[in-house]
Protein backbone atom coordinates (compact mmCIF):
# COMPACT_ATOMS: atom_id res chain seq x y z
CA UNK A 1 0.00 0.00 0.00
CA UNK A 2 1.07 3.59 -0.54
CA UNK A 3 -0.58 5.41 2.29
CA UNK A 4 -1.35 4.63 5.76
CA UNK A 5 -4.85 5.84 7.93
CA UNK A 6 -5.57 5.76 11.19
CA UNK A 7 -7.83 7.82 13.71
CA UNK A 8 -6.27 9.63 16.27
CA UNK A 9 -7.50 7.62 19.19
CA UNK A 10 -6.29 4.66 17.80
CA UNK A 11 -2.61 5.90 17.47
CA UNK A 12 -0.72 4.56 20.80
CA UNK A 13 0.29 7.05 22.97
CA UNK A 14 4.30 7.75 24.01
CA UNK A 15 4.11 7.00 28.17
CA UNK A 16 6.24 10.08 29.54
CA UNK A 17 5.91 11.25 33.33
CA UNK A 18 3.02 11.99 35.62
CA UNK A 19 3.78 15.61 34.36
CA UNK A 20 4.27 14.94 30.98
CA UNK A 21 1.31 15.88 28.27
CA UNK A 22 -0.06 13.14 26.35
CA UNK A 23 1.98 12.57 23.03
CA UNK A 24 0.57 11.24 20.05
CA UNK A 25 3.90 9.69 17.69
CA UNK A 26 1.52 10.08 14.33
CA UNK A 27 5.10 10.36 12.41
CA UNK A 28 5.84 7.34 14.23
CA UNK A 29 2.72 5.53 14.04
CA UNK A 30 1.88 6.38 10.43
CA UNK A 31 5.31 5.27 9.38
CA UNK A 32 6.36 9.34 7.84
CA UNK A 33 9.88 9.18 7.00
CA UNK A 34 10.69 12.60 5.50
CA UNK A 35 9.42 14.87 8.49
CA UNK A 36 8.39 14.78 11.69
CA UNK A 37 4.78 15.58 13.02
CA UNK A 38 3.05 14.67 16.64
CA UNK A 39 0.65 16.16 18.41
CA UNK A 40 0.53 16.93 22.28
CA UNK A 41 -2.50 17.60 24.75
CA UNK A 42 -3.02 19.16 27.83
CA UNK A 43 -4.33 17.30 30.60
CA UNK A 44 -3.98 20.47 32.86
CA UNK A 45 -3.51 24.12 32.64
CA UNK A 46 0.07 25.21 32.63
CA UNK A 47 1.49 21.90 31.59
CA UNK A 48 4.88 22.05 29.34
CA UNK A 49 3.93 20.62 26.07
CA UNK A 50 7.17 21.48 24.00
CA UNK A 51 10.55 22.53 26.62
CA UNK A 52 12.66 24.70 25.88
CA UNK A 53 15.02 23.54 22.57
CA UNK A 54 16.28 25.01 19.43
CA UNK A 55 17.02 23.07 16.37
CA UNK A 56 20.55 23.44 15.53
CA UNK A 57 21.71 19.64 15.72
CA UNK A 58 18.71 18.59 13.24
CA UNK A 59 18.74 22.17 11.59
CA UNK A 60 15.18 21.68 11.18
CA UNK A 61 11.97 24.34 10.83
CA UNK A 62 8.74 23.65 12.50
CA UNK A 63 5.47 24.28 12.50
CA UNK A 64 3.30 24.97 15.34
CA UNK A 65 -1.17 24.56 14.86
CA UNK A 66 -2.89 25.03 18.41
CA UNK A 67 -6.13 23.05 17.14
CA UNK A 68 -7.15 23.61 20.48
CA UNK A 69 -7.43 25.77 23.70
CA UNK A 70 -4.14 28.48 24.60
CA UNK A 71 -0.54 28.25 24.78
CA UNK A 72 2.39 30.50 25.45
CA UNK A 73 5.16 30.14 23.54
CA UNK A 74 8.52 31.23 24.31
CA UNK A 75 11.22 32.43 21.87
CA UNK A 76 14.02 33.62 22.48
CA UNK A 77 13.50 36.49 24.82
CA UNK A 78 9.55 36.85 23.46
CA UNK A 79 6.68 35.61 24.98
CA UNK A 80 3.50 34.92 22.08
CA UNK A 81 0.15 34.23 23.49
CA UNK A 82 -1.60 31.73 21.04
CA UNK A 83 -5.34 30.37 20.92
CA UNK A 84 -7.29 27.97 18.52
CA UNK A 85 -6.63 28.20 14.81
CA UNK A 86 -3.76 30.02 14.97
CA UNK A 87 -0.07 28.60 13.42
CA UNK A 88 3.50 29.61 13.98
CA UNK A 89 6.31 28.66 12.13
CA UNK A 90 9.82 28.81 13.57
CA UNK A 91 11.70 29.27 10.38
CA UNK A 92 15.17 30.01 12.15
CA UNK A 93 16.45 26.69 13.45
CA UNK A 94 18.32 28.51 16.30
CA UNK A 95 15.88 30.12 17.82
CA UNK A 96 15.16 29.06 21.66
CA UNK A 97 11.84 27.67 21.99
CA UNK A 98 9.16 26.37 24.58
CA UNK A 99 5.20 25.89 24.72
CA UNK A 100 3.54 26.23 27.79
CA UNK A 101 -0.56 25.52 27.69
CA UNK A 102 -3.08 28.32 29.12
CA UNK A 103 -5.84 25.91 29.33
CA UNK A 104 -6.43 22.07 29.99
CA UNK A 105 -7.27 20.14 27.18
CA UNK A 106 -4.36 22.42 24.74
CA UNK A 107 -3.51 20.28 21.76
CA UNK A 108 -0.39 21.35 19.70
CA UNK A 109 0.46 20.03 16.34
CA UNK A 110 4.06 20.02 15.70
CA UNK A 111 5.29 19.57 12.00
CA UNK A 112 9.26 19.72 11.65
CA UNK A 113 11.16 18.99 8.75
CA UNK A 114 15.01 19.71 6.91
CA UNK A 115 15.54 23.81 6.58
CA UNK A 116 16.13 22.15 2.71
CA UNK A 117 14.37 24.10 0.29
CA UNK A 118 10.87 22.78 -0.34
CA UNK A 119 10.16 21.80 -4.36
CA UNK A 120 6.82 21.94 -4.59
CA UNK A 121 4.37 20.40 -7.16
CA UNK A 122 1.62 22.91 -6.66
CA UNK A 123 1.11 25.51 -9.65
CA UNK A 124 2.81 28.71 -8.70
CA UNK A 125 -0.43 31.05 -9.94
CA UNK A 126 -2.07 29.32 -7.29
CA UNK A 127 -0.06 31.78 -5.00
CA UNK A 128 -0.47 35.02 -6.87
CA UNK A 129 -1.45 37.46 -5.07
CA UNK A 130 -1.75 35.91 -1.59
CA UNK A 131 0.98 37.14 0.40
CA UNK A 132 4.04 35.73 2.04
CA UNK A 133 5.65 36.57 5.41
CA UNK A 134 6.82 39.95 6.22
Amino acid sequence: MGWTVSRLTSVPTVTGGADDPVWYPIQHALGIATFGVNLFVASRAGQILVEEHDERASDQQELYLVLEGEAVFALDDEQLHLDRGTALAVIDPSVRRSVRAVTPGTALLIVGASNEPFRSTWNPDHFQGIPGPD
